[in-house]
């Protein structure tokens, strides 16, 4: 295992949990999400405003990193932090999602993944050693496994079938990994809305042996009810002493779910996405700045908000620099969107440490469910 990489339990409150990730870069506050820096980049942010909404931790993608610049390039230039300016923990997803969702440009063996650039039309193979030794390149603090994520919906025989083949690869992922003194090595569990596939492939990890635990394969397609009827019972199949990463999620209904059903680490592209087509996630629900209603409104988009857009510019301004397509309204609004997740991680970490969480859960969807303020 790591050495320079812990997790310590410091609360719970039912299934939640607050701890913290010691890491040679930092530490991550638990239940954490992490801002999804794709290509080397949160789009339409700094670092050092990404860190000022509160995040420790960003992801990085090894599928766009390999292709573009490469992870050579990148070794040679320093490695990624160095290359982005963060110098903060890094974690690599290992490529697989990206590339199981190339179907038609992709041959699947038990070797690993051929398929060709999206980019360039490339021939290129992923396989476990190969994503390993791509997020060593890239210097990432923490490296997953690769994986099949097959979508959902599919029967338990294709299912089964994927996992199993993802649990010879997460042995292969282990062997390859080696020991890296500082860098840490997550295990995925797969098993769709299977629960004995699920307990399966949580024995086949713990059996190998990582220094962290995710749930893979949920959000994706399969919806929020199935999602957490999974995670109900599958964080419990996992080590108490290991962090717990629910891959790819998400809005903050699921990640308040999430948390509540025992999971530390989540990472979605929502917030910054959203904020680049002109969407704002508010302590009222989702906010549409686009819509005509906020053209003449002087107040802001939301008055108990300390972020950039909301202290410093109006819902009308907003309005206005959406519908005119300029640069700034990605800025404000992805700003505001990670600061908003931000502080809603560290009203779950206190509430849990505080065992006050079903309060914080019940105003939580009450003022969701009072949705936005009314009209001017």
């Amino acid at each position: 295992m790591a050495t320079g990489f812990g997790f310590t339990l410091k609360a719970t409150d039912g299934a939640a949990r607050t701890g913290v990730i010691a890491t040679p870069r930092g530490e991550i506050r638990t239940p954490a999400f992490m801002p999804v820096g794709t290509a080397g980049t949160v789009k339409a942010m700094m670092p050092d405003s990404v860190r000022a909404t509160g995040a420790d931790i960003l992801l990085g993608n090894t599928y766009h990193l390999m292709l573009r610049p490469t992870a050579e390039r990148i070794a040679h230039l320093g490695g990624l932090h160095r290359f982005m300016n963060w110098h903060r923990p890094i974690l690599t997803d290992s490529g697989g999602f990206q590339v199981m969702s190339l179907a038609s440009l992709r041959k699947l063996t038990e070797e690993g993944v051929r398929f060709s650039s999206h980019v360039d039309g490339s021939k290129h193979m992923l396989s476990p050693e190969r994503s390993m030794e791509i997020q060593k390149l890239l210097g990432s603090d923490i490296v997953m496994c690769f994986d099949e994520c097959p979508a959902l919906p599919a029967t338990d025989e294709v299912v089964a079938k994927s996992m199993r083949l993802s649990m010879r690869w997460a042995q292969r992922s282990r062997d390859a990994f080696g020991d890296r003194p500082g860098h840490a090595l997550f295990g995925i569990m797969q098993g769709g809305v299977n629960r004995d596939l699920r307990e399966e492939s949580a024995r086949a990890l713990t059996g190998i042996g990582f220094d962290g635990y995710a749930v893979g394969g949920l959000a994706v397609g399969e919806g929020q009810e199935a999602m957490f009827s999974v995670l109900d019972y599958a964080p419990g199949f996992l080590p108490e002493g290991k962090p717990r990463y629910l891959m790819g999620v998400g809005k903050p209904d699921d990640i308040v779910g999430a948390v509540e059903r025992g999971i530390d680490m989540m990472d979605c592209v929502l917030p910054s996405r959203s904020g680049r087509t002109g969407q704002a996630w508010t302590r009222m629900g989702a906010v549409n700045l686009k819509n005509a209603r906020h053209k003449d409104d002087p107040r802001p988009l939301d008055a108990d908000c300390t972020c950039p857009a909301c202290r410093n510019y109006s819902r009308a301004y907003l309005h206005h620099v959406v519908k005119a397509d300029e640069i700034i309204a990605s800025m404000l609004l992805t700003w505001h969107n990670l600061h908003y997740f931000q502080e809603l991680m560290q009203g779950l970490r206190d509430a849990i440490g505080e065992g006050r969480l079903a309060g914080f859960v019940a105003g939580f969807h009450a003022q969701r469910a009072a949705g936005d303020i009314e009209p001017i």
